[in-house]
């Protein structure tokens, strides 16, 4: 791992990333599935919305931004490589798009899987033209400043949950889902185990068991049904 710069102004680059494999595993996997697999924690609040209608997938690089200031966002897409999301805190920043089509542009070229901000992006229609994932808390017209501080690959809250670099970033129609890399092999497992038990009660139902018996075995356990 290398660093450049001091706390408040650093960029870490270097640090470990998932094995590519296990992160193309997560692919198509619904978030919801995904959350509900690591205990319904690891999910970024229901601020964080689709912008553009498209999935996300990638390992994080995070970035720590100072409301109305995106110097950092700008290095980030060049520190990411090809399929990783960038995942940005505008600590409260809501009114100054971090994010707008140019910027789109070079993300592309770059080859990154998506972009997740906790705060304002702006160039919608250009952006989904485009065909880049986008999710952020809000949509603005403003634009910011670019001298910083900020840091690139650290610690950060996104929609209220932890993000770590590294950590995989699950995006779709129904939020953000955040699988940390030292978990994701097992986080996997619990998912294909969770779709097969799924896939088991959807047969179960087409066969005749409309409803769950368990239902009303707890609601006599609580005196409610006799």
């Amino acid at each position: 791992m290398a660093v450049i710069g001091e706390i408040g102004f650093r960029i870490f680059t270097g640090l470990p990333r998932p094995d590519p494999d296990l992160v193309r595993g997560f692919r198509g996997m619904a978030s919801s599935n995904l959350s509900d697999a690591m205990g319904r924690f690891h999910f970024m609040d229901p601020g964080i919305v689709s912008r553009t209608g498209f999935p996300l997938c990638g390992p994080a690089v995070t970035v720590n931004a100072r409301p109305g200031d995106n110097l950092m966002v700008h290095k980030a897409l060049e520190v990411a490589e090809k399929g990783d999301v960038i995942v940005v805190s505008t600590n409260g920043g809501t009114t100054s798009a971090i994010f707008g089509e140019l910027m789109c542009h070079s993300a592309l070229a770059a080859g990154l899987g998506g972009l997740v901000v906790d705060g304002a992006v702006r160039d919608v229609e250009g952006i989904t033209a485009l065909g880049l994932p986008v999710f952020s808390r809000s949509v603005c017209p403003g634009a910011c400043d670019k001298d910083g501080p900020g840091e690139v690959n650290v610690p950060i809250s996104c929609g209220n949950t932890v993000v770590m670099p590294g950590d995989i970033i699950v995006g779709d129609a129904d939020g953000v889902a955040v699988v940390p890399q030292a978990d994701a092999a097992q986080v996997l497992e619990r998912v294909a185990s969770l779709v097969e038990s799924e896939a088991k009660r959807i047969e179960a139902i087409q066969g005749g068991a409309v409803f769950k018996p368990e239902i009303n075995e707890t609601l006599r356990r609580k005196g409610i049904l006799k």
